[in-house]
């Protein structure tokens, strides 16, 4: 609640706050840290209660924990040292590094551990509350640097900028305009298993390049549960199930009873797709931010969380609509110069993927640079895009492929040795490398 907004308050009845986030998820808790550590009031609403259950394989890469608040005790349910690729089922092998790649956690206990930590920074949360639709002109608006947030129940929370976090199906999103040129369909199951099935999973997660055009599945083992998903393009919702379902036969895994059965849209923004309206601005899913090759979200939502809590404190101190145009206008900079390279590149690489998925595999498996670059990217080393902008191998790679891509030449077929090597419980045998 802003002081130097006290008479506006008192009008109405209603306190204004310096900044209201919608969406408790990584980039809501994100903003509301953000905003909180620079001294100003925050509301953070949400509509579940925590925690909530979120359709989401929980990877933490670098770029995830890089932009952890500080003191950010990560809840891994596993450590990742190794990785065992599949092309369809077939043409698995396995990579090893002797340093962690990434680690694994729950969503629930994850979400909630950064709410606690926007809530210790200062922020207030509201549970058990939906939003129907922000206003920034009406009689619900005092003045012209206030945004009127209206909940389902006719409530009327007021603020000087609002920060939208509220998912893929965003309705502050929808308010500012967001288009979405990529949907895809996640569906998941979390798998209690037996101790000897967890433990032939320890350390090592499985990723397979499935049958749709840019398809693929995964395997992220989290002790005595493994969470087993797929993801497609959207329209291809029975197919995407019947791979769900074959993947988990060709496991083994058929025979357990999932915990949860789930799913999940992802959508990512077009190019053009505006990331502010007035004093609203828009983050994570809600903003279509997340990586299109691999549909990874959780970073995204992150840095992109901490961006729209800085620039939401900078609109909320604007006095007109020129400086606050020109804040959002920058945090609309800083997301494109960023995350929007990345998108970029992300693109690329999944046209490249849709046709050729076998040219990927067999760079991946067989080819110690490419096996380098992965285990780069998942650390924090660097990004897809830093990659292509500091390797001239791996840029000149990509530009050959999106030539031939362009060109329309055939997909070759990727040929490898299937040698039997360790016991692998997808139950195909596999070639082993280490870093």
């Amino acid at each position: 609640m802003s002081s130097e907004n006290a008479d506006a308050g008192s009008v109405h009845d209603e306190p204004v706050w310096d900044v209201v986030v919608v969406g408790a998820g990584p980039a809501g808790a994100s903003a509301a840290y953000a905003a909180a550590v620079a001294g100003r009031r925050v509301l953070l609403l949400e509509k579940a209660e925590l925690p909530r259950y979120k359709t989401c394989g929980g990877g933490i890469i670098g770029p995830s924990r890089d932009s952890l608040p500080p003191g950010f005790d990560l809840p891994f349910k596993e450590r990742v040292h190794a990785v065992t690729f599949s092309l369809n089922g077939k043409l698995t092998r396995t990579r090893r590094s002797k340093r962690m790649l990434f680690g694994l956690i729950n969503r629930p206990e994850f979400d909630a551990s950064l709410v606690e930590h926007a809530e210790k920074a200062g922020a207030v949360l509201r549970t058990g509350v939906t939003v129907s639709r922000v206003e920034q002109h009406g009689p619900a608006v005092p003045d012209r640097r206030t945004v009127a947030v209206v909940l389902s129940d006719g409530e009327t929370v007021l603020a000087r900028s609002v920060v939208g976090a509220d998912g893929s199906a965003s309705r502050i999103g929808a308010h500012v305009g967001v288009k979405m040129d990529q949907v895809d369909l996640g569906l998941e199951a979390e798998i209690p298993v037996p101790p000897t099935v967890a433990e032939d999973w320890a350390g090592r997660v499985l990723i397979d390049w499935g049958p749709l055009p840019g398809s693929y599945g995964w395997v992220f083992p989290k002790g005595d549960t493994l969470t087993v998903g797929v993801i497609s393009a959207r329209g291809e919702g029975s197919a995407t199930k019947r791979y769900l379902e074959d993947f988990i036969a060709r496991l083994g895994l058929a025979g357990f009873e999932p915990s949860v059965s789930s799913g999940h849209l992802t959508r990512c923004r077009s190019e053009d797709s505006p990331l502010s309206r007035g004093r609203v601005l828009v983050c994570g899913d809600a903003a279509g931010l997340l990586e299109p090759w691999t549909r990874e979200g959780i970073s995204f939502a992150l840095r992109s969380g901490r961006l729209a809590g800085e620039w939401a404190v900078r609109i909320a101190e604007a006095h007109d609509a020129v400086d606050a145009r020109r804040q959002a206008l920058n945090y609309a900079f800083a997301i494109k110069a960023g995350l929007g390279v990345e998108m970029g590149v992300g693109r690329r690489m999944l046209a490249i993927f849709e046709r050729r998925p076998g040219v990927l595999h067999a760079a991946i498996t067989g080819l110690r640079p490419a096996w380098n670059a992965f285990a780069d990217i998942t650390r924090g080393s660097t990004t897809l895009a830093g990659l292509v902008r500091t390797r001239p191998l791996a840029r000149r790679a990509l530009d050959v492929l999106d030539r031939r891509q362009t060109a329309g030449q055939q997909e070759p077929a990727a040929r490898e040795a299937d040698v039997p090597a360790e016991s692998d419980p997808t139950g195909v045998p596999e070639t082993g490398a280490r870093e």
